[in-house]
């Protein structure tokens, strides 16, 4: 595929609840996969309606085959029932969230893969050929990933339509257990089309959420025999959002270490950071760790066990931490974990099962003591020092952060069987 100057968002017919076949919109949707806090939000999600989108983005079964099978054949029972039909006509999709203060307005499209996307960090193998048999078995994608662009700040190109399509009618409108609203609206007319078309084309975006999704799009195309630029699997569902006007929310990725006792973590340390106990509770702690300078984690056995970890040994840094990248990814809190205490201090193999990533630190601190493991809890770092970054072709240790907020997972569906345009 040949690469083009800026981004092209093209629009598709959107897969969507019949909202008369569901007790309602916001009992068949969920957060994105690789937030739902497995196996007790799977549960919480399957019981809030029959139709929830859960069984289609985390099915569960047996064997992995199963499961990519068990979703592509309930999508396709959905269909068929009438429960998920698809809109008449190809369309770009105006999303809007709000909770409080925060306010965040984007365009949802079939982004084509060829245009200038930045990624941020890496991907796990073994997810992503996961989500590609999941993606490939069912012929659609699920849930919008969420890239994010800079825009010039005003009303104008697709900020323009966007600010006057939101004064009419939504589509659907619904409020989700978090407290946020979300309203989506179809874009269909020519000229705005036009106007969206002309703005982006000028402009690169960076990935905020979905790593491993758009890795999954770009291998679905490369595998896919005789795709051309013009094929369904030649693009992927996104949610692109104008961080000059609608700056996102940034928050930490916490680490879990199952098979790591706190008591051998903290002994193993032998002089490589600074140790101290924190009294008192989960904010408390949390709290210690954002105003503490440098370098800094706090390491959670449960509910009551907090200790900081500071002041990290310079020799050890110095020979551990790479020295073909910018100092501000040196620095990053994310690249001392991995260099120097997951690989270097505690030998922790980076596999799935060893490692585990949690965006809400409650769940991480009462996942790692359910296991007898310890959390790692983490500050976040700036969309700025992530774009800089990105824009000099340095990605950041995987989930190193969590961009938000992130679309919720069955307001759109987007098929890849050819009756999408």
């Amino acid at each position: 595929m040949t690469s083009t100057d800026g981004l092209r968002l093209l629009p598709f017919r959107g897969l969507r609840y019949a909202p008369e076949r569901v007790s309602s919109l916001t009992a068949v949707m969920s957060p994105p996969y690789d937030v739902v806090v497995r196996p007790d939000g799977v549960r919480h999600l399957e019981t809030a309606d029959p139709y929830n989108i859960v069984r289609l983005i985390l099915p569960h079964a047996a064997d992995p085959t199963t499961r990519h099978r068990q979703a592509a054949d309930t999508l396709h029972r959905w269909r068929s029932e009438g429960v998920l039909t698809q809109d008449t006509e190809p369309a770009l999709y105006v999303y809007e969230q709000r909770a409080g203060e925060v306010l965040q307005r984007g365009l949802i499209g079939a982004l084509r893969l060829d245009g200038p996307v930045l990624p941020h960090e890496g991907v796990i193998p073994e997810v992503v050929e996961d989500r590609a048999a999941l993606m490939r078995a069912a012929a659609a994608n699920f849930e919008p990933l969420l890239l994010s662009y800079r825009g010039e700040g005003t009303a104008t190109g697709a900020a323009a339509v966007i600010e006057r399509v939101v004064e009419r009618e939504p589509l659907l409108a619904t409020t989700t257990e978090d407290g946020f609203a979300h309203r989506l609206w179809a874009v269909t007319d020519p000229a705005d089309l036009t106007a969206i078309d002309d703005d982006l084309t000028r402009r690169q975006a960076l990935i905020a959420d979905g790593h491993h999704r758009w890795a999954t799009y770009q291998r679905l195309y490369e595998q896919r025999p005789g795709a051309t630029a013009g094929s369904p699997w030649a693009s992927g569902l996104v949610l692109l959002v104008d961080t000059a006007r609608y700056p996102l929310q940034v928050r930490a990725i916490h680490r879990v270490l199952p098979h790591l006792p706190p008591a051998k973590a903290l002994a193993d340390l032998a002089g490589a950071f600074r140790a101290r106990t924190l009294p008192g509770e989960l904010s408390a702690a949390m709290e210690a760790l954002e105003e503490t300078p440098g370098t800094a984690f706090v390491l959670a056995g449960g509910p009551d066990s907090f200790h900081l970890l500071d002041r990290p040994d310079p020799g050890l840094l110095d020979r551990t931490i790479r020295r073909d990248r910018p100092e501000a990814w040196r620095q990053l809190d994310a690249t001392v974990l991995h260099s120097v205490l997951l690989d270097e201090v505690w030998h922790i193999p980076d596999h799935p099962s060893d490692i585990g990533y949690l965006h809400h630190t409650e769940a991480a601190v009462e996942q790692a003591a359910r296991h007898g493991g310890t959390a790692v809890l983490m500050r976040a770092t700036s969309e700025e020092t992530v774009r800089q970054l990105a824009e000099h072709g340095v990605t950041m240790p995987r989930k190193s952060t969590s961009f938000g907020p992130k679309p919720a997972t069955g307001l759109v569906l987007r098929t890849l069987d050819g009756d999408e345009n």
